[in-house]
């Protein structure tokens, strides 16, 4: 975590797919607090949901009885989100690449890479089991 954010606010979510509708509530909310224009809306809107489709499914492995927790992180030029869930983490460094041809039709496997392109930056800490999307105002 870089230093000087300070926690906005934080939601703790069941892993459940119909959380992704509070996801959604939340990064609207934050995005209109803090002034982030229609495009990096939508770039944010995607990042976090991918991010806690992830830990929902590969973090949690659906397990409704563990939880993610997202919190929103601020300082005057950039915010962050932070998507914790209560996996064992898993090998971020060692994804495949989806872009590559061996991969290209695949349904899954995207949503890192998906993160790393939209965000302005993406952490992963704790063995992968928490992730930042650093997003500049």
């Amino acid at each position: 975590m870089k230093e000087g954010l300070n926690i906005v606010t934080e939601l703790v979510l069941p892993s459940d797919y119909q959380s992704l509708i509070d996801v959604e509530k939340l990064v609207g909310t934050v995005c209109q607090d803090l002034g982030v224009n229609d495009e990096a809306f939508g770039n944010v809107l995607i990042a976090v949901s991918e991010a806690v489709n992830n830990a929902i499914s590969h973090g949690n492995k659906n397990n409704p009885d563990l939880n993610v927790t997202i919190s929103v992180l601020n300082d005057p030029e950039q915010f962050c989100i932070q998507v914790k869930d209560q996996g064992a983490g898993f090998e971020y460094e060692a994804l495949p690449d989806p872009t590559a041809p061996e991969n290209i039709f695949k349904e899954s496997g995207r949503g890192v890479f998906l993160m790393k392109n939209l965000a302005d930056e993406v952490e992963f800490i704790n063995a992968g089991n928490t992730v930042n999307l650093y997003f500049q105002k």
